[in-house]
């Protein structure tokens, strides 16, 4: 069973995702903490609805100080898996050897090609051998650099006739969540090993 701590700066949508795929019996985990950076994010909100163990660590004044105490609030927790749903701070080097190989994220595009910047800007590749243009999601480990970790698995899909940025971001938005669900019952059931 994985026993997971849950890293989130506003919604958690994946985060909720993942709770409700734990309670239907498709995953087999637990929840063991939700820290947010942000005192009005509704993951916390929505954690505190569930009974799920969660915490505000801010991050900006003391990013050591933030760092050491997420490490240790993970830890505490028995947190075996560290799961960013859409949290939005770099982690600190406390947190990140603690849990080397064990945080993971997903980006709203093709990784290694379509890493950091901005986050809605077209990400397409294709189209030179004949190819359409894709865009997708990744899984990936999470280690120093931004959008540079080892990746999981990633998520295609082409490019729509008339595609805009708002209209990708909204399909890229609805596949995330189900594709966290879908990978972390990979690792839960050992058909997905991480390194």
């Amino acid at each position: 069973m994985l026993k997971l701590g849950f890293l989130s700066s506003r919604n958690g949508s994946s985060f909720r995702a993942i709770l409700e795929a734990i309670d239907a019996g498709v995953l087999e985990a637990e929840a063991r903490l939700l820290v947010s950076n942000n005192r009005k994010s509704g993951a916390l909100e929505f954690a505190q609805a569930r009974g799920v163990p969660h915490l505000c660590i801010p991050t900006e004044r003391d990013p050591a100080a933030a760092d050491l105490a997420l490490r240790d609030a993970l830890a505490g927790a028995g947190a075996e898996l560290v799961v960013l749903s859409g949290y939005l701070r770099k982690l600190g080097p406390a947190t990140l050897a603690r849990y080397h190989n064990r945080i993971i994220n997903i980006h709203p595009g093709l990784l290694p090609e379509f890493g950091g910047g901005d986050v809605w800007s077209p990400r397409t590749r294709g189209g030179d051998r004949g190819r359409r243009a894709l865009s997708g999601a990744t899984i990936h480990l999470v280690d120093e650099e931004y959008d540079r970790g080892p990746v999981l698995e990633r998520r295609e899909l082409a490019l729509e006739p008339g595609e805009t940025v708002d209209s990708l971001e909204a399909r890229i938005t609805t596949l995330e969540p189900l594709f966290f669900v879908e990978t972390l019952t990979a690792i839960a059931a050992g058909d997905l090993v991480l390194p």
